[in-house]
């Protein structure tokens, strides 16, 4: 019914408009490349992939934009204007450099541009392109056309270059970004913006300032001030050569030089407004969408959510593939009849279709009916329906089983606790059956449910979401979607059952068994059937050890590190709470007394205007696309010798967000219950293998500052019997690095416990050991680790506040002493390249699809990537086998301390008081011997009452 709305009020809204009185004509050209350009970038980190292994980024981020424009905008009419193929244009006869240095168009684009002319087309949507013109021609010709007309036009574009054309009914329309919404620029606002009386004042500053990025010189030495200011007292370029005279030193050396060269700029930065396009506003008109074309290539696309949006149907997908290597992805090209029989792929399957078995079981002797079977078999998949998404706090509804494709039952269990425990009870012997492989899909919240009712796990454990993030680690997880992709099977909605998200919600405890059971007997089913498929896969040699040996046992680590918390201190946050609040407000007096003036400081568009307006401290502010000066931090970093105000807004910022991100909210996080914090970590989020955390997130708190460490001081232990103990890697990814790159220099140094940095700054500077100073140990450390993150000679240079050419001096003779590393950085792209992937130690990929890519943006991401992936994951690798490791010795010694915390390289943990010499004996052994490299692990630990003591 909601489809059917959708579909019919646009439809609605597609009639209406043609319907539209002459008054009320509203024209929408849309600059292809342009939001082609932007959607593809705007998904840059976590690309939109389909079952075929197509980057769909740039079509689904333009198709968005196209339908929103229809739904809110509602033009009357509209079309879409490309640049011709190969780019040739009459600005490359006139300027042979014109748009010369731009990047090869990213493959990734080019293989969707046929596909983008396809929705465009199936929403019956003209396509204008001219052999020789640009884009910006024909919309700007078009714009003057429908002028005349009558109609108001609205350039979709996020180019400048568009304010030329800008009139009292020629309008800029800026696409919205991040729910944004979009930015409508009229006469008013292109003045403003470029602070000119005329739109086509623009040409002029375009002319003198140039634009990098279509490669227009402009005149050296004229940046966007001063073309601003140029334009304000002469009035346009011609004005200004008139007037040279007037100008001094340099800059009148280079108007006089310089002239043809900024009249050609001028040219090439004119829009051309008689190009040859007719314009027909019939042809122009709004028009009812080709249902079947969009069902196609919505379907071509695997575009699901933005099919139900405008024809209101579901689309069929088809099942994955299998890589070259035999691989289980969603990128495959064959079908899976290789791996497992084919599915087919007429239609989605349902529970409806698929007629399984499915068996609601609730009396005792139905219960000990099938404990007996399950008794049997090798491998069963296991579920838990509950009352609350916090395992902690859950409470159990039923328990669902299956054995057999398309066969499961659900156990009911009453609301009362005692009855609840007692038919746990009787599958006790099935949980904790040492020979039974039990599966399940987020496996640690089950365990963590059924801890609660005393079940203590033995036996294998298969986890199909952690199988399937090994398989594809940049892919979703969720039971629901592989089941779409794998299964070509859509599962019912818990929302179905529940309701919809919100206050509203309710629970499974709401329910009826009978309403429960099918669905609980499903999610069964289907995680048992991805098993079947995900198994053969984690059988490879780069898998298998990763599965069994690191990331299953840690599951059970997990969850009772989870379920143990760590206990904080409130008074202590709410004391900082106050005294940040003070110095805040301390801090803010302080920012506007040096501006000289009251504003609003958490304004970033205000600070900017008095930054860079009013107190003029620097004449090389940036500003953001919106126009507004650019406030961010890292900007602010580089002012931060220009005027004593900018360390005082910094400090000011970070205040504000200790208190607002980690002081203020830590006590609202204390459980009701033991009034410890418990995050939760999660297993399936970063493509590097590192675990991360959530409520409170723990990886983040800040560790480099004075006040981002008082934080840790509220972390403490749980009660005066025990003591908080950090145990730290010291330098585990330069170690990596040494033992990757087999580094002769680095692996003795580390060998004979010196100091890294200074043994580095002694190689590098070619002193002795002892004379090594203190800014070139810093300099040492700043490479060691820049290293790793493919820091270039600037980087570097920002960093230590040199010159450039001091920077790359510094990296030249760190590779000249460690040219082994140098190697390796060369080999990692050159292996990444040939393959596909970069690999851990313990062989964890990183898949890296854009290696090759011709464009130097995204390759230069990628080959990054291909060097620090398997430095980082090594990293996560190594710490996961040490939590493994330690958990096992604890559990043998039997002791009454607990591991609570993991956070990057550190472990944490609430130690006996009677148990201390064990504990830091027991810890070290555990995570120096997780795992044997050339380099030696070395871990530090201290013991105190709160964390900071203890780190």
């Amino acid at each position: 019914m909601v489809f059917a709305e959708i579909e019919l009020n646009l439809q609605f809204t597609i009639l209406e408009n043609m319907l539209t009185p002459e008054s009320d004509k509203k024209l929408f050209l849309l600059d292809a490349f342009a939001l082609i350009y932007r959607a593809y970038f705007a998904f840059a980190k976590n690309p939109r992939v389909n079952s075929k292994g197509q980057n769909t980024s740039a079509a689904f981020g333009f198709t968005n934009v196209l339908i929103d424009i229809l739904n809110k905008e509602k033009p009357t009419h509209i079309a879409v204007v490309f640049d011709p193929p190969g780019g040739a244009t009459n600005r490359n006869v006139d300027f042979a450099d014109y748009k010369a240095h731009r990047e090869e168009m990213p493959e990734d684009i080019r293989s969707m541009i046929e596909p983008i002319k396809q929705v465009i087309k199936a929403f019956r949507i003209p396509i204008y392109m001219a052999e020789g013109y640009e884009a910006d021609d024909l919309i700007g010709t078009m714009a003057k056309m429908a002028e005349k007309e009558g109609f108001k036009t609205y350039m979709m574009t996020p180019d400048k270059d568009f304010g030329q054309l800008v009139s009292e009914n020629i309008f800029i329309y800026k696409p919205g970004r991040g729910g944004d919404p979009a930015v409508i620029m009229g006469v008013k606002e292109v003045c403003e913006k470029f602070e000119v009386e005329n739109p086509l004042q623009v040409i002029d500053i375009l002319g003198l300032w140039g634009d990098a990025a279509d490669n227009i010189p402009g005149i050296p030495g004229v940046g966007e001030k001063t073309a601003k200011k140029l334009i304000a007292d002469y009035g346009s370029m011609e004005g200004v050569f008139e007037n040279v005279e007037d100008l001094k030193g340099k800059m009148k050396e280079n108007v006089i030089n310089f002239k043809e060269q900024g009249l050609m700029s001028k040219l090439l930065a004119t829009i051309i407004l008689d190009a040859p396009v007719e314009f027909s506003a019939e042809e122009l008109k709004t028009e009812e969408v080709d249902r079947d074309a969009i069902l196609e290539i919505f379907t071509d696309l695997e575009f699901r959510n933005l099919a139900k949006r405008v024809i209101g149907e579901e689309i069929v997908v088809t099942s994955a593939g299998v890589n070259e290597n035999g691989q289980l992805d969603l990128f495959g090209t064959q079908s899976l009849v290789d791996v497992q029989q084919a599915q087919p792929t007429s239609g989605v399957k349902t529970i409806a279709t698929e007629k399984a078995s499915y068996h609601l079981v609730n009396l005792p002797e139905e219960r000990k009916a099938l404990l007996t079977k399950l008794l049997k078999e090798k491998s069963v998949c296991f579920d838990t329906e509950t009352t609350d998404i916090n395992a902690l706090h859950a409470d159990l509804v039923g328990m669902s089983f299956s054995y057999k494709e398309r066969e499961a039952y659900y156990v009911a269990v009453p609301k009362d606790k005692k009855e609840i425990q007692a038919i746990v009870d009787e599958f006790k012997p099935f949980f904790e059956h040492k020979s039974i492989e039990k599966i399940a899909h987020n496996m640690k919240y089950d365990i963590q449910v059924l801890h609660r009712y005393g079940v203590q796990f033995a036996g294998p454990l298969f986890d199909t979401m952690i199988a399937h993030y090994l398989i594809q680690p940049e892919s979703k997880q969720g039971m629901d979607f592989l089941a779409e992709y794998y299964l070509n099977y859509t599962p019912v909605s818990i929302e179905t059952l529940i309701g919809k998200k919100g206050k509203g919600q309710g629970n499974m405890g709401d329910l009826q068994p009978e309403a429960i059971s099918d669905y609980a007997c499903e999610d069964a089913d289907i995680t048992f059937q991805l098993k079947q498929l995900f198994a053969p896969q984690i059988e490879k040699d780069h898998l298998k050890s990763l599965f069994y040996d690191m990331e299953m046992p840690l599951v059970s680590v997990l969850a009772e590190m989870e379920e143990e918390g760590v206990a904080i201190d409130i008074p202590h946050l709410e004391a900082y709470s106050k005294q940040l609040a003070e110095e805040t407000e301390g801090l803010e007096k302080r920012i506007k007394e040096l501006a000289g003036m009251d504003f609003n400081v958490d304004s970033p568009k205000q600070l900017g205007d008095v930054l860079f307006e009013h107190m003029k401290i620097s004449s090389k502010a940036k500003k953001t696309k919106t126009g507004q000066y650019a406030t961010s931090e890292d900007i602010l970093q580089q002012h931060k010798n220009d005027h004593e105000i900018i360390p005082c807004i910094l400090d000011y910022r970070q205040m504000k967000k200790l208190k607002s991100t980690y002081v203020d909210p830590l006590p609202t996080m204390k459980d009701p219950v033991d009034g410890r914090v418990h995050t939760s970590y999660m297993q399936t989020v970063t493509a590097t293998g590192r675990l991360s955390s959530n409520n409170p997130n723990l990886q983040n708190i800040p560790i480099r500052s004075e006040r981002g460490k008082e934080i840790r001081r509220a972390f403490i232990a749980r009660s005066k019997d025990f003591q908080l103990m950090s145990a730290d890697y010291s330098q585990i990814e330069l170690r990596i690095i040494a033992a990757l790159a087999d580094d002769t220099n680095m692996i003795q140094a580390f060998k004979d416990k010196v100091d890294i940095h200074r043994a580095t700054a002694a190689k590098v500077f070619h002193v002795e050991l002892d004379d090594v100073t203190k800014d070139q140990r810093s300099a040492a450390k700043a490479v060691n680790f820049g290293i790793i993150y493919g820091q270039s000679a600037f980087g570097l240079s920002q960093n230590l506040g040199i010159s450039r050419t001091e920077a790359k001096q510094i990296i030249d003779s760190y590779f000249a002493q460690y040219s082994t590393i140098k190697t390796y950085m060369d080999n990692a792209v050159k292996d990444a390249r040939e393959n596909g992937y970069v690999e851990t130690i313990m062989q964890r990929r990183r898949y890296l699809p854009d290696i090759n890519s011709a464009n130097a943006v995204v390759r230069g991401f990628a080959e990054r990537n291909a060097v620090n992936a398997p430095i980082q994951g090594s990293a996560a690798d190594i710490v996961k086998l040490a939590m493994v490791a330690v958990d096992k010795a604890m559990k043998k010694a039997k002791v009454k301390s607990k591991m609570i915390l993991q956070v990057h390289d550190e472990l944490v943990f609430d130690v006996h008081n009677d148990e201390q010499e064990v504990m830091k004996k027991l810890v070290k052994e555990a995570m120096e011997n997780a795992i044997q490299l050339v380099v030696p692990m070395e871990v530090e630990m201290e013991l105190a009452n709160n964390w900071l003591d203890a780190h």
